[in-house]
């Protein structure tokens, strides 16, 4: 299953208007279970961020995780890096017409030969790695991006079913993936290698995060990729599953899991 032809068609409905796209954010938060992982372990490093941070979001996508981290404070200055040029056009264009082209740049780079031109406080990196062969150069350049006491936060899949691979003859949901996921004690690893002290992590994504994955983003992806038309059935399927998915993304965060198909890293110089 590859997600572009997805993210494409969301991305011109979104992109008619400011409101919209900042709808279109809002809607990723609470649909999304890593964003509240994210958003949770995020807000611990703000409490001690220092007041002219600069933050990068290896990987930024639509950009939602930048617009989330610019509003904690208009003295921080934050990076958005994606391989995509027209990720980039699209970030730049939307983040200057809301007023946030002084606080917030976009640069197009390949996250294998990328190090920051200036040494950052926070780096903020979901579910790129999982599409990078050569995630051990990631790191090393994190590392070198990163000043001391620079914090990385990383979400990711697991080898737990990540990927929803859960057999070796299982292929991944997602077409773009390189590898399925994460083992802890191989991403520690890799991450100690290239660098940083103190690394920790845990499982995202149990029992009840992994019911909410297939109810808000597996089952109406497969309906759409199979046609179309779906796009006038999906909000009235959301008004079912939605309060469901919102109780489960609750459960996921409160609960400490032995086993899931994500994986939460925090990496410090």
């Amino acid at each position: 299953m590859n997600y572009d032809p997805i993210k494409y068609s969301l991305g011109k409905v979104f992109n008619a208007a400011p409101w919209l796209r900042k709808l279109f954010y809002a809607m990723l938060n609470v649909l999304l279970l890593r964003t509240w992982h994210i958003r949770k372990q995020f807000k611990l490093w703000a409490k001690t961020a220092p007041a002219d941070a600069r933050l990068l979001d290896a990987g930024a996508g639509y950009g939602q995780y930048v617009y989330y981290m610019s509003k904690f404070s208009k003295s921080w200055k934050i990076t958005g890096v994606d391989l995509k040029q027209e990720q980039i056009d699209d970030c730049s264009r939307f983040f200057t017409r809301i007023g946030k082209g002084q606080q917030v740049q976009f640069v197009a780079g390949d996250l294998t030969k990328f190090i920051a031109s200036e040494a950052q406080d926070f780096i903020l990196c979901v579910d790129v790695m999982e599409h990078i062969e050569e995630d051990e150069t990631v790191f090393r350049n994190f590392r070198q991006s990163l000043k001391s006491g620079g914090t990385l936060l990383i979400s990711t899949p697991s080898d737990k079913g990540g990927s929803d691979v859960h057999h070796h003859s299982d292929e991944s949901f997602v077409g773009e993936h390189v590898r399925d996921g994460y083992n802890i004690d191989d991403i520690s690893t890799k991450l100690k290698n290239a660098g940083f002290r103190q690394v920790s992590a845990y499982y995202s994504y149990g029992t009840p995060g992994n019911i909410a994955w297939k109810l808000s983003m597996k089952y109406p992806i497969l309906m759409l990729n199979c046609s179309k038309l779906f796009f006038i059935l999906l909000p009235f399927y959301y008004c079912v599953v939605f309060p469901w998915c919102l109780l489960l993304n609750y459960f996921d965060t409160k609960m400490t899991h032995e086993r899931g198909t994500g994986l939460i890293v925090t990496a410090i110089v």
